[in-house]
């Protein structure tokens, strides 16, 4: 994997590399074959001035940063990866996220893609083309959504950050699916104005990084404010694996990735205690008459869906029309729900600093078992539709529960070496940002020890 931005940063400071022939490798990358699909639209010649006028002590110091095609970015179209979008008018100001990353010295190298309007775990674009996971080059794999694009970028050395969203995953999903790391934050934060919302309640503003040292410096800027650090040991912390949900239909590969990275965590002295919380079994049951995302979107594209609903992506609509039919009854119920699950829950955390479970349950399966059918063979494309929406819900159905929690999640690589992508999550209810920074930073030298 390309180094770090860490690494490269003080590069730059002590004069060893600069910031233009910096950017120049990553515009290669990202026109390179390994990208095909990850940017909507480039921004080369502008990342080129960034990099170059970038002051080299700034934070990211003129180097590479992909931005997820559903932020504002002044002078450009926000589409969402759609066609619905596509000819909207240009943004008049960058949305906070983007102005953060500008004024910490980032270069803009484009718009990267992604699962359209963000409703989808998969990371498949039926309109502009799915990029192929960075990681699994046997066959074109799925990269993981809704943020597919930014994973790209990051993964293969395209972009050191990419700014992306998480309502149920979308950072995550992708991070564990291409080996790279994704930090969801708690969502009050980052602000997430000039984002086009999938719901209101759920969504996070958040990055993809190489390392998790980087996915701190990215929250601090993203989050303009400076992450408490500690000097506490991988032995301090009481750490949980939670047996219920996060466990089932979990693939072979998966669950050997997953107790391997646990024996390596106890062998550098972490305390792991498993247990039932078996709060997490009622998250279907809670969401039976509806939940957030289908709900919200809805309110937000019902006009559009009227004039435009044959070009949306159909299983998009499909899920965003399940909003439809959820009463005002049903969502006022869902969210005092909701209240009542995220208080029992903390109390059953409140004796461990971070809960350890696989980021998805499953390595990423190829895109043509998963790709929308071509309308030839009515019962061959239902099937892909059947098995696209049986591999969506277990993508999401882990990380989906910390969104949920209104809690804060890593992503971190936890395979052997020479091995598919597992993503190792650790996980705790809203503002542990810090402890889960401080911890993850240990977990990740245990495991690459």
């Amino acid at each position: 994997m390309p180094s770090d931005l860490h690494s490269l940063r003080q590069d730059i400071r002590e004069n060893r590399r600069s910031a233009s022939s910096e950017i120049e490798q990553s515009i290669a990358v990202a026109q390179s074959p390994v990208c095909a699909h990850a940017l909507l639209d480039s921004s080369f010649d502008q990342a080129r001035h960034e990099a170059a006028s970038a002051p080299a002590s700034s934070p990211l110091a003129g180097l590479a940063v992909s931005i997820k095609d559903l932020f504002d970015i002044a002078g450009q179209t926000t589409a969402a990866g759609s066609l619905v979008l596509a000819r909207s008018p240009v943004a008049k100001h960058d949305a906070p996220a983007v102005a953060r990353l500008r004024a910490a010295g980032a270069a803009l190298i484009g718009r990267s893609n992604m699962t359209e309007f963000a409703f989808s775990g998969v990371g498949i674009n039926p309109h502009y083309g799915t990029p192929a996971n960075a990681a699994m080059q046997d066959t074109p794999r799925i990269p993981g959504g809704s943020s597919s694009g930014a994973a790209i970028t990051v993964a293969t050395g395209a972009a050191h950050v990419g700014l992306g969203s998480d309502t149920g995953g979308s950072i995550r999903i992708p991070a564990a699916l291409n080996g790279i790391v994704g930090f969801k934050s708690t969502a009050r934060l980052v602000p997430t104005d000039g984002a086009l919302p999938l719901s209101t309640t759920l969504d996070t503003v958040c990055a993809m990084t190489r390392s998790v040292r980087d996915a701190l410096l990215v929250h601090e800027i993203l989050a303009d404010r400076k992450v408490s650090r500690t000097t506490a040991r991988l032995s301090d912390y009481k750490l949980a694996v939670a047996e219920t949900l996060m466990l089932d239909d979990i693939e072979p590969a998966v669950a050997k990735a997953f107790e391997g990275a646990l024996a390596r965590l106890r062998q550098a002295g972490a305390q792991i205690t498993e247990i039932p919380l078996r709060e997490l079994a009622e998250l279907s049951p809670m969401q039976a008459n509806g939940s957030f995302s289908p709900a919200e979107s809805y309110h937000w594209h019902r006009q559009l869906i009227d004039q435009q609903g044959q070009r949306y992506d159909p299983r998009v609509l499909a899920r965003i029309m399940r909003g439809a039919s959820m009463s005002a009854t049903d969502y006022i119920e869902l969210i005092h729900a909701r209240a009542n699950w995220i208080d029992r829950m903390n109390r059953q955390l409140h004796p461990f600093d971070a809960v350890l479970s696989p980021t998805v349950p499953l390595l990423a399966p190829p895109i043509a078992d998963l790709a929308p059918g071509e309308g030839l063979d009515a019962a061959k494309d239902a099937a892909l539709d059947q098995n696209f929406f049986r591999v969506n819900a277990l993508l999401l159905r882990n990380p989906s529960a910390i969104n949920m929690l209104d809690g804060c999640a890593i992503s971190i690589p936890c395979q052997p070496e020479g091995e598919a992508p597992v993503g190792l999550m650790l996980w705790h209810g809203a503002l542990h940002d810090d402890t889960l920074l401080n911890l993850a930073l240990q977990v990740e030298q245990a495991l690459t020890a």
